[in-house]
C-alpha cells in the first residue's frame, strides 16, 4: 500500500477523538484528523514524530490526517505504527491479491464490506465448489509494558459480535476467519486484551473452540531517505490466547 507525499511532524495532542494538534517540520502548528476513534493507548504519545497526508480536496475542513507515528523501542530504535484504522483494509486487501496470506490463497472471488447475519464483514472469499471464507479484519497497534500486543485497546461490544457472527457462519460450515492485521512493526505476537475487556478474551476463546480461524500478520514500512512511501504486511505472528499482561517493564 503506497502513501502519497507524507510531511511529518511533533505530536502536540490528540484530543476530542477525531483530532490531533501536530507542529510540523516548518514549524507551523496545524489540526489533522485522527482516523482512530479508539483509546490509541501506547499510541498517543506527544512528543513523537508523526506523518500526516495533505488533502487535495479545498472543501474540506481539515487539510492533514495523521497516517503514522514513530515510536522509541526497548532497544533505542524506532517502532513504525498506523494510526489510520481505515488503512488495515487496503493493506489486507492487498495481501490477499498478491497471495502473500498463504492461509487465504486459492480464492476466485473476493468482495469487500459483505452484509450477513446482522452485520457487515470486511471480505468474503469465494472460490469452487462453493464454500465461502469470511474474514473479519482487526488492526492491532497496542503493545503493552511486557513487549506484547494486544486487542482490543478499550472494550469493543462491536468486536464481540462479529466474533459471535464468525462463530454462528462457522456452525453453518463456511470457513471464518478472524484476521488480525497488526500495524505495529515492533510486535511480534498478538493475545487478546483480558485486561481491558474480557469479555472480548472470553468470546475469542469461546468462537476459536467453533471453527473460527484466527490469524496475524505484521507490517513492514518502506523508507525513501528516511521518509515513509509504503506499508505492507509480510509476516506471520504468533497468537496466544491464553496470555495476560503481566505489566512488566521495558
Amino acid at each position: 500500500m503506497n502513501y502519497p507525499a507524507l510531511v511529518s511532524g511533533i505530536l502536540l495532542r490528540r484530543y476530542k477523538r477525531f483530532l490531533a494538534d501536530i507542529e510540523l517540520e516548518d514549524g507551523r502548528e496545524v489540526v489533522a484528523h485522527c482516523p482512530n476513534t479508539g483509546s490509541m493507548r501506547a499510541v498517543n504519545a506527544p512528543g513523537c514524530r508523526v506523518w500526516l497526508s495533505p488533502s487535495t480536496n479545498p472543501a474540506r475542513k481539515l487539510a492533514w490526517t495523521w497516517e503514522l507515528i514513530e515510536l522509541p523501542d526497548r532497544n533505542g530504535d524506532i517502532d513504525w505504527v498506523s494510526v489510520h484504522t481505515g488503512r488495515a483494509n487496503a493493506l489486507v486487501e492487498e495481501a490477499l491479491l498478491a497471495g502473500a496470506i498463504p492461509e487465504l490463497a486459492g480464492f476466485s472471488e473476493l468482495k469487500r464490506e459483505v452484509g450477513v447475519e446482522g452485520a457487515r464483514l470486511d471480505f468474503r472469499l469465494s472460490a469452487p465448489p462453493g464454500r465461502d471464507t469470511f474474514v473479519e479484519v482487526k488492526q492491532v497497534t497496542l503493545q503493552e509494558s511486557d513487549g506484547h500486543g494486544y486487542f482490543p485497546d478499550s472494550v469493543s461490544e462491536r468486536g464481540r459480535r462479529h466474533l459471535d457472527v464468525l462463530a454462528d457462519l462457522a456452525d453453518q460450515g463456511h470457513r471464518s476467519v478472524l484476521l488480525f492485521c497488526v500495524a505495529h512493526t515492533g510486535i511480534d505476537d498478538v493475545a487478546p486484551a483480558a485486561h481491558l475487556d474480557p469479555a472480548y478474551a472470553r468470546t475469542l476463546q469461546a468462537v476459536s473452540e467453533r471453527g473460527v480461524e484466527i490469524l496475524a500478520y505484521g507490517c513492514r514500512v518502506m523508507r525513501r531517505s528516511g521518509r515513509p512511501e509504503a506499508m505492507m504486511l509480510n509476516r506471520r505472528l504468533s497468537i496466544d490466547l491464553d496470555r495476560r499482561w503481566s505489566a512488566k517493564p521495558l
